[in-house]
Protein backbone atom coordinates (compact mmCIF):
# COMPACT_ATOMS: atom_id res chain seq x y z
CA UNK A 1 0.00 0.00 0.00
CA UNK A 2 1.46 3.42 -0.93
CA UNK A 3 2.08 6.06 1.74
CA UNK A 4 -0.82 8.38 2.51
CA UNK A 5 -0.67 11.96 1.28
CA UNK A 6 -1.71 14.20 4.22
CA UNK A 7 -2.44 17.87 3.55
CA UNK A 8 0.27 18.87 6.05
CA UNK A 9 3.24 17.01 7.56
CA UNK A 10 2.31 14.37 10.13
CA UNK A 11 3.90 14.28 13.56
CA UNK A 12 3.30 10.98 15.35
CA UNK A 13 4.57 9.68 18.68
CA UNK A 14 4.50 5.92 19.21
CA UNK A 15 4.16 5.67 22.98
CA UNK A 16 3.89 3.16 25.80
CA UNK A 17 5.93 1.57 28.53
CA UNK A 18 9.21 -0.18 27.91
CA UNK A 19 8.79 -3.47 26.08
CA UNK A 20 5.65 -2.40 24.22
CA UNK A 21 7.44 -2.32 20.87
CA UNK A 22 7.71 1.42 20.29
CA UNK A 23 10.85 1.15 18.17
CA UNK A 24 9.73 -1.75 15.98
CA UNK A 25 6.26 -0.33 15.46
CA UNK A 26 7.63 3.19 14.95
CA UNK A 27 10.13 2.08 12.31
CA UNK A 28 7.55 0.07 10.40
CA UNK A 29 4.88 2.76 10.67
CA UNK A 30 7.31 5.41 9.40
CA UNK A 31 8.21 3.16 6.46
CA UNK A 32 4.55 2.62 5.66
CA UNK A 33 3.90 6.37 5.86
CA UNK A 34 7.00 7.12 3.79
CA UNK A 35 8.59 9.35 6.41
CA UNK A 36 11.49 9.56 8.85
CA UNK A 37 11.69 7.70 12.16
CA UNK A 38 13.46 9.03 15.26
CA UNK A 39 14.31 6.70 18.15
CA UNK A 40 13.43 8.75 21.22
CA UNK A 41 15.63 6.70 23.55
CA UNK A 42 18.69 7.92 21.64
CA UNK A 43 17.81 11.46 22.71
CA UNK A 44 18.09 10.71 26.43
CA UNK A 45 20.92 12.58 28.16
CA UNK A 46 23.71 10.24 29.33
CA UNK A 47 22.73 10.80 32.97
CA UNK A 48 19.24 9.44 32.27
CA UNK A 49 20.59 6.35 30.54
CA UNK A 50 23.02 5.72 33.40
CA UNK A 51 20.23 6.06 35.95
CA UNK A 52 17.91 3.66 34.13
CA UNK A 53 20.72 1.16 33.52
CA UNK A 54 21.19 1.04 37.32
CA UNK A 55 17.47 0.35 37.77
CA UNK A 56 16.70 3.84 39.09
CA UNK A 57 13.42 5.30 37.79
CA UNK A 58 13.57 8.74 36.18
CA UNK A 59 11.92 11.69 37.86
CA UNK A 60 9.95 14.41 36.11
CA UNK A 61 13.01 16.66 36.40
CA UNK A 62 15.05 13.99 34.57
CA UNK A 63 12.46 13.72 31.83
CA UNK A 64 11.80 17.42 30.99
CA UNK A 65 15.05 18.03 29.05
CA UNK A 66 14.56 14.76 27.18
CA UNK A 67 10.95 15.60 26.30
CA UNK A 68 12.13 18.98 25.02
CA UNK A 69 14.61 17.20 22.72
CA UNK A 70 11.85 14.89 21.45
CA UNK A 71 9.55 17.87 20.91
CA UNK A 72 12.33 19.66 19.05
CA UNK A 73 12.69 16.69 16.68
CA UNK A 74 8.95 16.87 15.95
CA UNK A 75 9.01 20.64 15.42
CA UNK A 76 12.15 20.53 13.26
CA UNK A 77 10.65 17.94 10.92
CA UNK A 78 7.41 19.87 10.73
CA UNK A 79 9.38 23.08 10.03
CA UNK A 80 11.05 21.33 7.07
CA UNK A 81 7.63 20.27 5.80
CA UNK A 82 8.38 16.61 6.54
CA UNK A 83 6.35 14.00 8.36
CA UNK A 84 8.00 12.12 11.22
CA UNK A 85 7.34 9.25 13.62
CA UNK A 86 9.11 9.38 17.00
CA UNK A 87 9.21 6.73 19.72
CA UNK A 88 8.76 8.12 23.23
CA UNK A 89 7.22 6.60 26.34
CA UNK A 90 5.16 9.80 27.02
CA UNK A 91 3.77 8.15 30.15
CA UNK A 92 1.97 11.13 31.70
CA UNK A 93 -0.53 13.57 30.25
CA UNK A 94 1.75 16.46 31.27
CA UNK A 95 4.52 14.89 29.14
CA UNK A 96 2.19 14.50 26.16
CA UNK A 97 0.94 18.08 26.60
CA UNK A 98 4.52 19.31 26.61
CA UNK A 99 5.22 17.35 23.42
CA UNK A 100 2.10 18.82 21.83
CA UNK A 101 3.31 22.34 22.67
CA UNK A 102 6.84 21.68 21.46
CA UNK A 103 5.68 20.01 18.22
CA UNK A 104 4.11 23.24 16.99
CA UNK A 105 0.97 21.73 15.51
CA UNK A 106 -1.26 18.68 15.59
CA UNK A 107 0.42 15.71 17.20
CA UNK A 108 -0.91 12.17 17.02
CA UNK A 109 -0.15 9.39 19.48
CA UNK A 110 -0.16 5.65 18.87
CA UNK A 111 -0.57 4.15 22.35
CA UNK A 112 0.80 0.61 22.54
CA UNK A 113 -0.77 -1.23 25.43
CA UNK A 114 -0.67 -4.80 26.64
CA UNK A 115 -0.72 -7.29 29.44
CA UNK A 116 2.14 -6.69 31.93
CA UNK A 117 3.21 -10.35 31.59
CA UNK A 118 3.65 -9.90 27.82
CA UNK A 119 5.60 -6.68 28.42
CA UNK A 120 7.88 -8.35 30.96
CA UNK A 121 8.50 -11.30 28.64
CA UNK A 122 9.40 -8.96 25.77
CA UNK A 123 11.75 -6.92 27.96
CA UNK A 124 13.47 -10.07 29.19
CA UNK A 125 13.98 -11.34 25.65
CA UNK A 126 15.65 -8.26 24.20
CA UNK A 127 19.38 -7.66 24.26
CA UNK A 128 21.50 -4.54 24.27
CA UNK A 129 18.92 -2.23 25.84
CA UNK A 130 19.71 -0.12 28.90
CA UNK A 131 16.24 -0.46 30.47
CA UNK A 132 16.11 -3.37 32.94
CA UNK A 133 12.93 -5.39 33.46
CA UNK A 134 12.93 -4.20 37.07
CA UNK A 135 11.72 -0.74 35.95
CA UNK A 136 8.58 -2.03 34.22
CA UNK A 137 6.41 -1.80 37.35
CA UNK A 138 7.60 1.77 37.92
CA UNK A 139 6.62 2.70 34.37
CA UNK A 140 3.23 1.00 34.68
CA UNK A 141 2.66 2.92 37.92
CA UNK A 142 3.56 6.20 36.22
CA UNK A 143 1.47 5.57 33.09
CA UNK A 144 -1.60 7.78 32.70
CA UNK A 145 -3.72 6.30 29.93
CA UNK A 146 -4.12 8.70 26.99
CA UNK A 147 -7.23 6.97 25.68
CA UNK A 148 -9.49 9.92 26.57
CA UNK A 149 -7.25 12.44 24.79
CA UNK A 150 -7.78 13.70 21.23
CA UNK A 151 -5.56 12.33 18.48
CA UNK A 152 -4.78 9.02 20.21
CA UNK A 153 -4.97 5.59 18.60
CA UNK A 154 -4.80 2.68 21.05
CA UNK A 155 -3.39 -0.62 19.79
CA UNK A 156 -3.00 -3.82 21.80
CA UNK A 157 0.46 -5.37 21.43
CA UNK A 158 -0.73 -8.97 21.56
CA UNK A 159 -0.33 -9.36 17.79
CA UNK A 160 2.38 -9.42 15.13
CA UNK A 161 4.25 -6.21 14.36
CA UNK A 162 2.57 -6.13 10.93
CA UNK A 163 -0.89 -6.33 12.51
CA UNK A 164 -0.05 -3.66 15.09
CA UNK A 165 1.32 -1.35 12.39
CA UNK A 166 -1.75 -1.91 10.21
CA UNK A 167 -4.04 -0.99 13.10
CA UNK A 168 -1.95 2.11 13.86
CA UNK A 169 -1.91 3.12 10.18
CA UNK A 170 -5.66 2.65 9.87
CA UNK A 171 -6.20 4.70 13.02
CA UNK A 172 -4.02 7.55 11.76
CA UNK A 173 -5.77 7.63 8.38
CA UNK A 174 -9.13 7.89 10.17
CA UNK A 175 -7.89 10.85 12.21
CA UNK A 176 -6.32 12.94 9.46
Amino acid sequence: MPPIEPSSPLAIVVMGVSGSGKTSVGEHLAARLGCAFVEGDRLHPEANVAKMAKGIPLTDDDRWPWLDLVGNELATARGRGQSVVVSCSALKQTYRDRLRREAGGTLYFVFLTGDPKVLEQRMGARTGHFMPTSLLQSQLGTLESPEHEAGVITVDIDASVDTIVSKAFDGITRLI
